[in-house]
């Protein structure tokens, strides 16, 4: 497809904020634009505010004398990509929302639905950290653990829509117990939530997973332990993934990530010392920051509309 003046609206709706773009076909972003979800009004309201704002991008785009060829959207939780539909998000209270044929009727655009941490590694696999590989791990590390396996430019989903959910690797038979109910997932002990949180109780003062991982640096015990101990969990972890997936890189992002050398350092070292016949994925951080998700939305449209000129 030319580049010319084709644009994608490309949406990543999180919890509390949206992130939007105009996006070319060659990955280059050439309009953003911010809005609050209000998941507090309601999965219906949000649902609103998404197609309202999907149709203001586009307008804007004919308005600056683009064409807009196809809609992304990508919602956290449980997404049914074939289907096109939201099934399941605590984020922002979706429950089996059409939303792509919603969209797809209110723009007249081809739309394609992604998982908001698949679409997040389709971008860093082909236009990120991972454009070199053709089979990525992408992980994201903040207030949960999620992943996407990428291979040869595109995110496996899974039979159930549900693929990638790293986070919920038993790590700890006897550890703390995860928000999905059981003890011991890799996301109660590794995520940027869960050291912050893990610090607090130990410390009984506040923290973040930034702050902690600064005190470790400075030398303090308690948040060195805490710090060690993260790592260690993510290490076992990657090398489940990697026995799993056997990739060539693994890509960090998340909170978390922004960490860097503080984590990626240990963290190989952990990672090396877990792997036998397994070769060692190059470990690596995210690219592409915050505007992952628009621009893998953008992808998976393009995707779409290449699928149905078929």
């Amino acid at each position: 497809m030319s580049s010319g003046g084709e644009v994608v609206v490309a949406l990543d709706v999180g919890g509390t904020g949206m992130k939007c773009a105009l996006v070319r076909p060659d990955g280059a972003t050439v309009h953003t634009e911010r809005h609050a979800t209000g998941a507090g009004r309601g999965p219906a309201a949000v649902v609103d505010t998404v197609l309202d704002v999907a149709e203001g991008l586009a307008g804007k785009a004919r308005a600056d004398g683009l064409t807009p060829v196809a809609c992304g959207i990508a919602v956290p939780g449980v997404v049914d990509e074939a289907r096109g539909v939201a099934v399941w998000s605590a984020n922002v209270g979706f429950r089996d929302v059409p939303l792509r044929e919603l969209a797809r009727t209110r723009l007249g655009l081809p739309t394609a639905l992604g998982h908001d941490v698949r679409v997040g590694g389709l971008a860093e696999a082909r236009l990120g950290a991972g454009r070199d590989a053709d089979h990525v791990l992408f992980v994201a590390i903040g207030t949960g653990i999620a992943a996407a396996h990428v291979v040869d430019g595109s995110a496996a989903t899974g039979a159930h829509g549900a693929a990638g959910e790293i986070g919920h690797i038993l790590v700890r038979p006897d550890g703390p117990r995860c928000g999905c109910g059981r003890p011991g997932c890799l996301e109660a002990l590794a995520s940027a939530a869960a050291i912050g949180r893990r610090y607090a109780e130990l410390a009984g003062t506040p923290a973040t997973a930034a702050d902690v991982a600064g005190r470790a640096a400075a030398g303090e015990a308690l948040a060195g332990r805490i710090w060690r101990d993260a790592i260690e969990a993510l290490a076992d972890g990657l090398a489940t993934g990697q026995a799993l997936f056997d990739v060539q890189t693994v890509v960090l992002g998340g909170g978390l990530a922004q960490a860097g050398d503080r984590l990626l350092d240990p963290l190989r070292v952990a990672l090396r010392q877990r792997l036998t016949f397994h070769r060692e994925p190059r470990l690596v951080a995210a690219a592409l920051g915050d505007e992952a998700g628009c621009l893998g939305a953008a992808l998976l449209a393009l995707d779409t509309l290449e699928k149905e000129s078929r």
